[in-house]
């Protein structure tokens, strides 16, 4: 059985980004790479509606490289439900209220029932004390909450 994985925005952004000097962001590039090569064979992709309007905005040569990335992926629709569960998500400083969007990203991961949420932004998702308070939100809301990971993490190993 594939296990189901949301692949939120900085993860398309750091598989088709300029390759970097950047010791550890080449390593996040390379991980990226690696989970790439997996998806459709060990992992089932999905992205969601904001992932998507996220991947389409800025410059325009990128952002066709992103769009290609995911092109065929399972999109997650934005619902009301969705809304509620990021609101909730906020409203309990599980992610700050300046960031909307990162709140969305989880929620739609939850309503979408993926196994993993695949994300490089360890500010406002993948950090202990956020994922902590993230899952006690998200289960007190009668949803099972997905594991929040970073590519290299959900590759374990073999990356």
């Amino acid at each position: 059985m594939k296990h189901k994985v949301y692949i939120e925005t900085t993860v398309v952004s750091y598989l088709t980004g300029r390759s970097s000097r950047d010791v550890v962001v080449a390593g996040h590039q390379q991980a990226t790479l690696d989970l790439w090569e997996r998806l459709g064979s060990d992992f089932q992709p999905f992205v969601s509606a904001l992932v998507v309007k996220e991947a389409q905005a800025g410059d325009p040569e990128m952002a066709a490289k992103r769009m290609n990335a995911i092109d065929g992926f399972p999109i997650i629709r934005t619902t009301a439900e969705a809304e509620a569960l990021a609101e909730r998500i906020i409203g309990g400083n599980a992610v700050p209220a300046e960031h909307p969007e990162d709140a969305l990203h989880i929620a739609l991961a939850a309503i979408g029932g993926v196994d993993f949420l695949a994300t490089w932004n360890f500010s406002h998702i993948n950090n202990p004390f956020t994922r902590m308070m993230i899952r006690q939100i998200v289960e007190s809301e009668e949803y099972v909450c997905p594991e929040i990971v970073s590519p290299d993490e959900l590759l374990g190993d073999e990356s």
